[in-house]
């Protein structure tokens, strides 16, 4: 029995080194670089085609890149938590209280329809920030899965194994 208690205190919390993967690397990676060329975007040339709109598409427009870049806002402040849990800055814990100020559900976009008459790159844009959200709304889950899915029962890679299977269905 002793032995099983030091088996199970010994075992490495899979959530808890996510932040140090290659994956989380290059989530981060992608997120910040979707978050500087929205918004070279929104300031170069998207002001241009958003003149060159109909009156109710430019106000599609402005209503599409206000939700995009209320998203891509959460988004990098979720990255930027977990980068700091990375960096040693601040603990797994610590970041979970932090992440309460992040809504990962915030800003989704508007009928498909209204979006296919928006300038083709920012619905680009629009497409690739909902996949990103959806990759840090899994890691999210996968991260900060309650305590009582942590505690091992009977054999120890179960609960690893569902985590891994929740991180990885749609």
């Amino acid at each position: 029995m002793a032995d099983r208690s030091q088996s199970e205190s010994a075992l490495v919390q899979f959530s808890e080194r996510l932040t140090n993967s290659a994956a989380f690397g290059t989530l981060f990676r992608e997120g910040m670089d979707l978050v500087e060329e929205t918004a070279a975007y929104l300031d170069g040339d998207g002001r241009t085609e958003a003149k060159a709109l109909e009156r109710s598409v430019s106000l599609t427009y402005a209503t599409e890149s206000m939700r995009l870049t209320t998203r891509l806002m959460q988004l990098a402040s979720w990255l930027l938590l977990h980068r700091a849990v990375k960096e040693g800055e601040m603990t797994l814990t610590q970041a979970n209280r932090e992440k309460t100020k992040v809504k990962l559900t915030a800003a989704d976009p508007c009928a498909e329809d209204m979006i296919e008459k928006l300038p083709q790159q920012l619905q680009d844009l629009i497409a690739r920030s909902m996949s990103l959200q959806a990759r840090v709304r899994r890691l999210d889950l996968t991260i900060h899965a309650p305590s009582a899915e942590r505690a091992p029962i009977g054999n120890p890679l179960v609960p690893q194994l569902n985590r891994l299977k929740a991180a990885f269905e749609q």
